[in-house]
């Protein structure tokens, strides 16, 4: 019997078309606060979603190579934009604002996450949303929230787990386990999982050919 939402391996030559890939240009192209700001839906586009300070930004410089191509910062909340970058002429890669706690005034929290949602709702060149969730921690409730939002979006989504560099191995496998549980339960969920490090490259390699391979 295989096991549900097995992580993620890729051949050699599907990781080299994922290093050609963020070989080429990554560039910041616009934030946006509202719906009307969006760019055209015109090209293979994906999101990164997670709970405030889940190592987004950390996980985005890590894939395309750059150091500061996204804003890392301790304080959570701190991205309150839709962050579109381009990825060479075909695709947008899209980093949306966290979700849960955030260290800002509760009408700035709220006016954020109903652009979330309407971001997740109404985008129609959204291939996949990579939902990152820290190693340490697992699915939370509030992670729980935007999973069943994205079922009832029909929007495919892949679970990344972020800092598997700061968990041992039999703690890295009871939260493994955790997330297989919780996933069961969401249609939209990509069979898959992908394992992470920004710090040591961990898992990078496999995520950027995920990504190539999105059509």
């Amino acid at each position: 019997m295989s096991t549900p939402f097995p992580i993620i391996e890729v051949e050699p030559s599907e990781k080299e078309i994922g290093r050609k890939l963020f070989a080429g240009p990554t560039d910041f192209l616009k934030g946006v606060v509202a719906m009307d700001g969006l760019p055209a839906a015109d090209r293979v586009e994906f999101c990164f979603a997670g709970r405030s300070n889940v190592g987004k930004s950390s996980l985005i410089n890590a894939i395309s190579g750059r150091k500061a191509l996204a804003r890392a910062s301790n304080t959570p909340g701190r991205t309150q934009e839709i962050n579109f970058f381009t990825l060479g002429d075909e695709r947008y890669m899209v980093d949306l604002p966290g979700y849960g706690f955030a260290n800002a005034p509760v009408k700035v929290v709220e006016k954020w996450q109903r652009l979330l949602k309407a971001y997740l709702s109404g985008r129609p060149n959204l291939r996949r949303a990579f939902v990152l969730i820290d190693a340490r921690h697992g699915v939370k409730a509030v992670d729980a929230e935007i999973l069943k939002l994205l079922d009832t979006s029909a929007v495919t989504f892949q679970v990344v787990l972020t800092k598997t560099d700061k968990v041992k191995a039999n703690e890295l496998e009871k939260v493994t386990a955790q997330v297989r549980t919780a996933l069961a339960a969401h249609p939209a969920a990509f069979p898959g999982l992908v394992l992470t490090s920004s710090q040591n490259g961990d898992g990078i390699d496999t995520l950027r050919a995920v990504i190539a391979s999105l059509t």
